[in-house]
């Protein structure tokens, strides 16, 4: 799969949005970057996917729970209760992108160490449970 020139930079975007927020996170909550990793992310999401459906994914009827949980609690970072904000954006952040948990779990147990330990008999059951995915019949 080839990305074009936006997709390529919304994809480091996306990836320096997610490192800020950790980083912000684990620097016990510090507004400012919390803030840096938001817009980075949204801004990297939208050169990947493209503006139009990166506005139908957020506005769909479905995910308006989420959409209005995810950017609430942007505003309650960028008005400097980061706490609180990052608490609101997570479960926003869930509701919106849980359907896609179990497409990762399966490319992660196509990965060479991390497939075999996702994959041992006590941990592969708990795993499932978290992500919620379904075994099929066939």
């Amino acid at each position: 799969m080839w990305l074009s020139d936006a997709q390529k930079i919304g994809v480091a975007l996306t990836t320096f949005g997610t490192l800020f927020m950790f980083l912000g996170v684990m620097l016990f909550f510090d507004a400012a970057l919390l803030a840096l990793g938001n817009m980075l992310f949204l801004s990297g999401l939208t050169l990947i996917i493209g503006p139009q459906k990166t506005f139908s994914f957020f506005a769909r009827k479905q995910k308006l729970r989420g959409t209005i949980c995810f950017l609430g609690g942007v505003m309650l970072v960028f008005i400097k209760y980061p706490f609180i904000g990052m608490i609101v954006e997570t479960f926003g952040f869930l509701n919106l992108f849980g359907d896609f948990f179990p497409v990762v779990l399966t490319f992660l147990r196509q990965l060479p160490f991390i497939g075999t330990a996702l994959s041992l008999p006590y941990i592969r059951p708990v795993v499932d449970r978290l992500v919620g995915s379904r075994t099929s019949a066939v």
